[in-house]
């Protein structure tokens, strides 16, 4: 049952009626629930074409108010219409429909499919070989899983992919470090991963102060970039193992954090920009620029930015126009390419997307999209790679879990799904625009807005659920106390919830409802009692609630990436 649909075009109809044109107003919730299920500004926004007739929005208000009364479908729904402030109108839902609702959930809980038939590519992640996979990262992957899930929620066939940055001038720094330890290099091949990942970290630290303070040393790194680039070269077969060293750190992390990609792309494999770039400096796209090829955005209000440096390689900005073919044509026609990655790419994609969509504008106009996030620091201080101050995402995954098992004397595979759980959700909860200083101990708490607090509220859920049975009865709704009512109505709200987390691609949105209802639900638990109820339909009522409340955590924790536990 879509409510927001019935009361539009309720409200649609009484503006019709009232001859005020098109009105762009908006339906949205009080934040106060005594003021109702639905707050509509409707009067506000139409009353300049009637000043004629009505003196105040609010009179306005009034006049639609009594049209809406009239509605039959809107009587279906409602149960008390009123005009409150300067003219808001206020719309309650009856109580039966709520439960009907709640009971709809049980058997769906997604989104209605506002994206079906659309096909979505989500890259994100984009770990750099050689180099750790920081927190940065981590906070990365989860929100572009999360977004995934929450599109496949609404319908959307969802393609998942990760570029990766295997070439370049911090792999050649990397590729020397390894060689100027090469003591070091041979002991640890017979090592662990992480040993062979901690080395790679501080063979990039040795050839980027090299490459600042050695001449020599420089002029080696720059010959070494170049056989990378060429696939050739004394170096390929170190740049290839140690390669391989980075990708199977990579999968340990993905699997961990519950991601698995539908194609991994390389830089190493897009290196056919060059011959992109010079198509479009041939078709004036680009132009000549001091011994570069440049493009030049100022026409578009953009930035202008090198595609051909001047030793004649492609940047970054040619090989995105190799990649992005390669991702439109590869899984069919694409509706959309989310790209998640930090603020500092922002001109970088402004530029490439504006290159891509004069090269073949059928192919990638508006279909292209820059999905910011911002960075993420220990409370302790910001990272430097480039210094060796690099905090890891497997370092935060151990330390949150050691904490746990530690203050809760748990199990490792419980404790494992409870810190995972409650490091996505402390970067979830964020809008992702907002900085983060990543907190231990409130990532873990069970007191405040953490992963493990709704973990442990969808838990007593199941407990409670556990010790009942709901086979075969009928529910009966009579005199609900204020409680009940509370949890009632902010269940009704989780669709909404999901598919408007579909069009913003924000989950935190999802992350703030789930832990507002956990609230409302443990209010509740505390003040009335489930299963020793004095009546039999009030138990009923409050088993139904329980059960649902656990189905909506469930499922919204699911879109974020967190996994439940049946028991804490």
């Amino acid at each position: 049952m879509d409510l927001v649909k019935i009361i539009r075009q309720a409200v649609d109809k009484a503006v019709s009626d009232l001859s005020l044109g098109k009105v762009d107003y908006a339906i949205d919730h009080p934040i106060d629930m005594e003021h109702g299920d639905y707050a509509c500004n409707v009067a506000m926004k139409g009353f300049d074409r009637v000043k004629d007739k009505f003196k105040l929005p609010r009179e306005l208000g009034e006049a639609i108010t009594s049209k809406l009364k009239g509605d039959k479908n809107l009587k279906k729904i409602a149960s008390e219409i009123t005009v409150a402030g300067p003219g808001f109108i206020n719309i309650s839902i009856q109580t039966s429909v709520l439960v009907s609702l709640m009971e709809e959930l049980l058997k769906e809980g997604k989104g209605k499919g506002e994206l079906k038939g659309k096909k979505m590519m989500v890259e994100y992640a984009h770990p750099n070989t050689h180099k750790q996979f920081h927190i940065g990262h981590l906070r990365n992957i989860s929100l572009g899983e999360s977004i995934c899930r929450i599109l496949e929620a609404n319908g959307a066939e969802v393609i998942r992919t990760n570029y990766q940055g295997d070439v370049g001038l911090h792999i050649a720094k990397a590729i020397w470090g390894v060689q100027s330890m090469s003591n070091d290099f041979k002991k640890v091949k017979s090592g662990s991963v992480f040993e062979k990942t901690k080395f790679l970290g501080k063979a990039y630290v040795a050839g980027s102060k090299a490459y600042e303070e050695d001449e020599k040393a420089k002029e080696k790194i720059v010959e070494y970039n170049k056989q990378i680039f060429a696939g050739k070269g004394e170096i390929i077969s170190l740049w290839k193992e140690t390669r391989e060293w980075s990708l199977e750190y990579f999968d340990l992390i993905y699997k961990r954090v519950g991601t698995k990609y539908d194609r991994l792309y390389f830089e190493s494999e897009c290196v056919d920009g060059l011959e992109r770039a010079k198509e479009a400096l041939n078709k004036g796209i680009l132009k000549k620029s001091k011994g570069a090829v440049v493009f030049d955005g100022s026409k578009y209000g953009l930035d202008t930015r090198v595609f051909i440096n001047s030793l004649g390689l492609p940047t970054y900005e040619a090989k995105e126009l190799s990649l992005a073919p390669k991702e439109f044509t590869e899984f069919g026609n694409l509706d959309k390419c989310i790209h998640v990655v930090g603020p500092e790419q922002q001109s970088f994609f402004s530029v490439t997307f504006k290159v891509e969509e004069l090269l073949d504008a059928k192919m990638f106009k508006d279909k292209q999209y820059h999905k910011v996030y911002a960075y993420v620091n220990l409370k302790s201080g910001k990272m430097s790679s480039r210094k060796g101050k690099v905090v890891s995402g497997w370092e935060v995954l151990e330390g949150t879990k050691d904490r746990i098992i530690k203050e809760n004397k748990c199990d490792k595979e419980k404790a494992e799904k409870i810190a995972v759980g409650a490091v996505k959700y402390a970067f979830l909860k964020v809008q992702p625009m907002n900085e983060i200083a990543f907190d231990f101990d409130e990532s873990i708490s069970l007191e405040g807005n953490s992963g493990p607090y709704l973990q442990y509220t969808y838990a007593r859920t199941q407990s409670v659920l556990r010790k009942a049975s709901l086979q075969g009865q009928t529910l009966k709704v009579e005199n609900l106390s204020k409680e009940e009512m509370v949890v009632l109505r902010k269940m009704s709200r989780f669709i909404e919830v999901v598919e408007e987390a579909g069009k913003e691609l924000a989950p935190n949105l999802i992350a703030n409802f789930l832990y507002d209802l956990a609230q409302k639900y443990n209010g509740f638990y505390n003040k009335h009692s489930i299963l020793k109820a004095e009546k039999k339909e009030d138990k009923l009522f409050r088993l139904k609630l329980t059960e649902v409340v656990g189905k909506v955590i469930k499922q919204g924790l699911y879109l974020l990436g967190v996994e439940t536990l049946e028991k804490m």
